[in-house]
């Protein structure tokens, strides 16, 4: 493959078929290398052509401080750290979703395969495609930030795919609050969580571990109790056992970032077949470990 540097932001690059065709580096890439690629997609999107490189960057190095991060991912906060800040994915503005809905009403009024439609739809789909480039840079950005500042970077494992099934069911068995599912499966996939965690562990491979997500946000992280009526809102957490307060998503990614996910499940009694009275309560301690005596003589 061929590539060539015209200058500090024009490169251009030998298409078979086509020849040579010249395209402007993006920011991050002005005084880079050229890439050792050994290919190379032209894709047209939106209205713009785009050359991307099949390139595998070099893994960032541990900073070496050995500090531990938990992540716990949400929707109202899209990642919470445990060391007590909140990072939220961009979003659409008030202005351009309105701008959405605007063209969408237009081309609903638009007659079937008109050119008025489809440039309406295509106004929706830029709009939309920026949004996508927000997440996407947000992604970069902040994975890159985790993966050189921690040397372990652990998240709530969560299984977004399940988490974002329809519930529109099936015509013999349909669904129930179908428009509401669709609206919070929209809100999942637009906070990026598994494209956040797949970019970290591309550049911190080897530091990047799950922590199963079942009790994160139920335990206390100062006690270790687990009790549902400690979650008061989405937003505050008061242990019912030792008063400790703090905020719900970064309790959660304190959980998290000591690998404290999940619990055992409830033990059956012997010949009735019941759920034991020691753990058929809505509340549980963490088992302590065992400590072996020494002797001392």
């Amino acid at each position: 493959m061929l590539v060539q540097r015209l200058n500090r932001r024009w490169v251009q690059v030998k298409v078979p078929g086509c020849g040579w065709v010249r395209f402007r580096l993006s920011a991050k890439s002005k005084g880079a290398e050229l890439p050792s690629a050994k290919t190379f997609r032209v894709t047209f999107r939106n209205g713009q052509w785009h050359v991307a490189f099949a390139v595998i960057p070099d893994p960032i190095v541990a900073p070496g401080t050995g500090e531990v991060i938990g992540i716990d991912r949400g929707v109202t906060i899209t990642a919470a750290l445990s060391d007590g800040r909140k990072l939220n994915c961009p979003q659409l503005t008030t202005k351009e979703r309105a701008q959405i809905r605007k063209h969408e009403r237009r081309a609903a009024r638009a007659g079937k395969e008109s050119p008025k439609k489809a440039a309406e739809y295509a106004k929706v789909a830029r709009l939309k495609a920026r949004e996508a480039n927000r997440r996407k840079d947000w992604c970069e950005k902040t994975s890159t930030m985790l993966a050189r500042t921690y040397g372990l970077v652990r998240f709530e494992k969560l299984n977004i795919k399940n988490m974002t099934r329809s519930a529109k069911g099936t015509f013999a068995e349909p669904g129930r609050n179908v428009a509401q599912k669709a609206g919070l499966n929209r809100a999942i996939l637009a906070q990026g969580w598994g494209l956040l965690r797949q970019r970290t562990e591309h550049k911190a491979p080897g530091r990047v571990k799950d922590v199963p997500a079942p009790y994160t946000s139920l335990r206390c992280s100062a006690c270790g109790w687990i009790e549902k009526n400690s979650r008061k809102s989405q937003a505050e957490f008061v242990c019912v056992s030792c008063g400790f307060t703090c905020n719900a998503d970064t309790n959660a990614a304190n959980n998290v970032a000591v690998g404290q996910g999940g619990i055992p499940r409830p033990r059956r009694s012997a010949g009735t077949g019941g759920v034991t009275a020691a753990t058929s309560r809505s509340s549980a301690r963490e088992p302590q470990p065992n400590w072996v005596g020494i002797p001392l003589f």
